[in-house]
């Protein structure tokens, strides 16, 4: 990485350099992370802190019915932990017979929340201050209230004119009956009180206490078949990463039912092309990049679900070398192509990265999926529920099809570089189907290509849409774009502000004389911090 390197892309921003630094999407929330910090915290308690604040500032994104998942560097290996929420056990197959597809929003839409059960386990682990502490910003915030930044009030916009008629949600969200505008105070003296429940009883409340009373009682009385057995059954699993190498670097994502493999593949898949000869800004690398993406989500596509039920095709037969080679010679050099699923046996928001001076750092990601998830909201609680259900399939083949007491597939995905000395990255692209892609993109321009993490972040980007179709940021220099036309590429060009198509990257990079150096996407609200 060159920190003196000339900045070619348009840019409010330089890197952050410091020891112990917070990178997400909104100011006060990385703050909130920064403070604990301050306080004696480590990373972890940052990290816990900056996401809790997530759920108030932002409840675009997330909320306390979000699932998570993270990456922990621990000084010295990686854990992961997957903390999605399972589907309740009353979803059989037959009960969403005659839907074409699953539900987007409402009831029918909710799995079981995760988030609080990240919050808890990495908390009794690995954190330093007590759990309760974690919360005093967020509760503040939600008491006395905070002040609405511009990206989230023009979604916060979006979602009250789709969600008004959901349960709960006008009530809690749109209380003057319209959504708050940017640089208007906002308050949930609601929110507050569930904090605080789940900070005094260490998310017991959440599960198995009052406020997953409140929540299956709103349940049923809309016919859902959310029930106080399926939220008292959950727990997060510390599942490990997987990984693949790209020459001396490792990159690392959490196992299925997340996207992360996606990435994985697509790195893979690269690892077996002449991108290495290439500049950053080559439209052959670009091509490249976009044909091995189409390559890799095709595969997420027919073969990533939850992994107790991907029984025929496993990630070890994804993640082979043989296959990725093969699959990367399916690429023409030339030519713009759209591609199927391969076979591999022969015969997938908010994000946070926090890291501190003792070495520790985190890589932490949570989401409702959708803009304010199922738009279900449980009275009295501002607890926004998710609509994760959603990523179920209904064919009856699929490894992702609907069942009971079953994860569904996942778009969010945290991640971490590992390099021969260490660690070398962590960091995330939230924003849906665009999150591998972004994984990929934010690995090369830092490490193959040496671009400081803000400039990998500010750089534009492209993300494959459908069949040869590929949205591009209009920042885009014309050059590239004509070249890309003419292998066969269908462009469509987007303003590089439409925050969800092109994701908000969040990286950390570790510095090898010690230190940190961070980058945080302009395409949002938020900020690196340090000290």
């Amino acid at each position: 990485m060159d920190l003196r390197a000339t900045h070619p892309y348009p840019s409010r921003r330089s890197p952050v350099l410091a020891e112990n630094v917070v990178s997400t999407s909104h100011p006060v929330a990385a703050q909130a992370g920064l403070a604990m910090l301050a306080r004696g915290g480590n990373a972890v308690d940052a990290a816990i802190a900056t996401a809790i604040t997530l759920t108030l500032v932002e409840p675009t994104g997330n909320g306390l019915g979000s699932d998570a998942f993270a990456i922990v560097w621990d000084g010295s290996e990686l854990h992961g932990l997957n903390a999605s929420g399972r589907s309740p056990s009353a979803w059989t197959p037959e009960r969403f017979a005659g839907h074409d597809a699953m539900p987007f929003r409402g009831w029918e839409s909710v799995t079981i929340p995760g988030a609080v059960s990240a919050w808890v386990a990495l908390s009794d682990r690995f954190g330093k201050l007590p759990f309760a502490d974690l919360f005093t910003p967020t509760i503040g915030y939600a008491e006395n209230g905070f002040v609405v930044t511009p990206i989230i009030a023009e979604l916060w916009r979006r979602a009250g004119e789709e969600l008004g008629d959901q349960p709960g949600f006008a009530a809690a969200f749109l209380p003057s009956g319209t959504a708050p505008k940017a640089g208007e105070m906002f308050t949930n003296a609601a929110m507050a009180k569930s904090l605080r429940l789940i900070a005094d009883t260490k998310g017991r409340a959440f599960y198995k206490g009052e406020l997953a009373q409140t929540i299956c009682a709103f349940a049923a009385e809309h016919g859902a078949a959310l029930t106080m057995a399926d939220m008292a059954a959950h727990a997060p699993d510390w599942c490990g990463t997987i990984a693949k190498s790209f020459d001396d670097l490792t990159l690392h994502e959490i196992p299925p039912n997340g996207q992360g493999i996606a990435a994985l593949i697509a790195l893979g898949i690269l690892s077996h092309t002449g991108i290495r000869d290439l500049d950053a800004d080559d439209p052959q690398a670009f091509h490249l990049q976009i044909e091995a993406v189409k390559l890799a989500l095709a595969d997420a596509e027919a073969y990533v679900a939850d992994a107790e039920h991907m029984t025929d095709v496993t990630s070890d037969d994804l993640l082979g070398d043989s296959y990725l080679a093969r699959r990367a010679a399916r690429i023409d050099p030339a030519k713009a192509q759209d591609f199927g699923a391969g076979a591999p046996k022969q015969g997938g928001t908010v994000y946070l990265t926090a890291a501190d001076a003792s070495g520790m750092m985190v890589s932490f990601i949570q989401s409702n999926y959708a803009g304010f998830g199922s738009g279900v909201v449980i009275p009295g609680t501002g607890i926004s529920m998710q609509n994760r259900g959603a990523g179920f399939s209904l064919d009856p083949t699929s490894p992702n099809c609907v069942g009971p007491n079953k994860r569904p597939f996942h778009t969010i995905i945290p991640g971490f570089l590992m390099g021969p000395d260490g660690p070398r990255m962590s960091f995330g692209v939230m924003g849906g189907p665009m999150q591998a892609q972004g994984h990929v993109q934010m690995v090369l321009r830092t490490q193959l290509w040496g671009q400081d993490p803000q400039m990998a972040v500010d750089a534009p980007r492209w993300r494959v849409t459908e069949g040869m179709g590929v949205a591009i940021e209009d920042t885009m220099p014309e050059g590239i774009l004509s070249a890309l036309v003419a292998m066969g590429h269908e462009i469509s060009l987007e303003a590089p502000d439409n925050a969800f198509g092109f994701g908000g990257a969040q990286l950390i990079c570790k510095l090898p004389g010690g230190g940190y150096a961070a980058g945080s996407d302009p395409r949002k609200d938020g900020q690196a911090v340090g000290y």
